[in-house]
C-alpha cells in the first residue's frame, strides 16, 4: 500500500466496465474516487469537487477528454491537478496532443493500472518535497 497520503481522484471514461475496475483497484490504495461517464459530466464534477487527480479517456461523449483538459486547465487551479490521460490513441501525433490540450501523461489502454499508480504517487511524492522545501 502507498505511504503517500490519499488523494481525491476524477475518473471519466464511457466504459462503465472499466470505470468499475479503476474505482476498485484505486479506492483499495486509499484514493478516495468518484467517476463520470462523459466529458462534460467529468468537467462539472471537476468544478464541483476541484479532485487533486484526474483520470480521462480521450474518447468520449459530449466533450472529448482533451476539451476537458484545455478547460481544467484554463481555470488556472492552485495547485494544479495531475491530468492523466488514458485512451486506445497510441500514434506519437495523438500523445503530443495529449499533452498540447494539458495532460501530464499519456497512457494507452489496456494501460497497466500499477504503471498509473505509479505516477500519480511519483507526482504527489514531487508535490509534497516541493511544498516542504
Amino acid at each position: 500500500m502507498s505511504t503517500v497520503k490519499p488523494k481525491r481522484l476524477l475518473i471519466a471514461d464511457d466504459d462503465a466496465d472499466l470505470l468499475t475496475a479503476y474505482v476498485l483497484f484505486f479506492e483499495a490504495y486509499g484514493y478516495e474516487t468518484r467517476t463520470a461517464r462523459d466529458g462534460l459530466d467529468a468537467l462539472v464534477e471537476y468544478r464541483a469537487w476541484h479532485p487533486e487527480i484526474v483520470v480521462l479517456d480521450i474518447q468520449m461523449p459530449r466533450l472529448d477528454g482533451r476539451a476537458v483538459a484545455k478547460e481544467i486547465r484554463n481555470l488556472k487551479a492552485m495547485p494544479a491537478p495531475l491530468l492523466v490521460a488514458v485512451s486506445a490513441l497510441s500514434a506519437a501525433a495523438e500523445l503530443a496532443g495529449s499533452i498540447q490540450s494539458g495532460f501530464d501523461r499519456h497512457f494507452v489502454k489496456p494501460a497497466q493500472l500499477r504503471t498509473i499508480l505509479a505516477a500519480m504517487e511519483s507526482w504527489q511524492r514531487a508535490c509534497s518535497a516541493n511544498r516542504f522545501s
